[in-house]
């Protein structure tokens, strides 16, 4: 009897604090939140990213360049020309869905055309830094990516985005043991589909690796898999756990 209660003790704790590195009281399923924050486009994650790039990509393959600002959308007569680099800039401080967030990208946009001098890509890098605070995470951060955005010409179907987003910081969860660390959060994309003109996530994979200390210094590493279900939703799978992240809200739902 002593034995069976100690397993049924040790398997409810498993299920309760998901799987953590040592030295970490940072769990797998906190880690989960960490990423979806990266993820979301309320946290000014990568979908706001692609979101960001798509209006450029659209503006440049039209008659007129679409550019973003802190009010929404303008658009100016402005046409990037074959083989130029442009530089703007986008500031966000808003609350939305109980989430609060300050953000400033800087981005820099370089056109590349094809044979028939017509646009077919853009390269894109940007930094950014910022802060938001939402009901299970609040982060402090900054970071970069290196994006190149496809499918300008007429005839194609989606955008197709692939490329790298880095984003470090501090954090604060507010579930479970409520842990507070630093992280490195990696993502690398790879043929991330938007749909033409929506600008919505219709398909793609991504792998993601998260990194940092957590409380009293012990440390977590862990990596996983991304799957973009073109529903507004990712599936995240980080050790045996899966995930479903909400790529707007960045509500994290496990499997069970």
């Amino acid at each position: 009897l002593s034995l069976v209660v100690l397993l049924m003790l040790g398997a409810f704790s498993c299920k309760k604090d998901g799987n953590s590195s040592s030295n970490s009281s940072v769990t797998t399923d906190q880690v989960a939140d960490i990423a979806a924050g990266s993820l979301a486009a309320n946290s000014e994650g990568f979908a706001s990213v692609t979101d960001d790039i798509a209006v450029n990509a659209q503006g440049i393959s039209s008659t007129s360049k679409v550019t973003i600002n802190s009010n929404g959308l303008t658009t100016s007569s402005v046409h990037q020309e074959c083989g130029t680099t442009l530089t703007d800039s986008v500031t966000r401080s808003l609350t939305i869905d109980s989430v609060t967030l300050n953000y400033f990208f800087k981005y820099s946009h370089t056109l590349n055309c094809n044979t028939s001098n017509q646009p077919d890509n853009v390269a894109n890098a940007l930094t950014f830094h910022g802060s938001f605070d939402g009901p299970r995470l609040s982060s402090n951060d900054s970071g970069s990516a290196t994006v190149t955005i496809a499918g300008l010409t007429q005839n194609a179907t989606n955008f197709v985005v692939n490329g790298e987003y880095k984003r470090d910081g501090s954090f604060q969860l507010k579930i479970g043991n409520k842990a507070s660390g630093n992280s490195h959060v990696d993502l690398t994309v790879a043929n991330v589909k938007l749909s033409k003109p929506g600008r919505k996530i219709v398909s793609g994979t991504g792998t993601i690796a998260v990194n940092g200390t957590g409380p009293k210094g012990g440390t977590f590493s862990y990596s996983g898999v991304i799957v973009f279900n073109g529903d507004g939703t990712a599936t995240l799978t980080i050790s045996d756990a899966v995930y479903t992240v909400n790529l707007a809200s960045g509500y994290c739902l496990k499997h069970k």
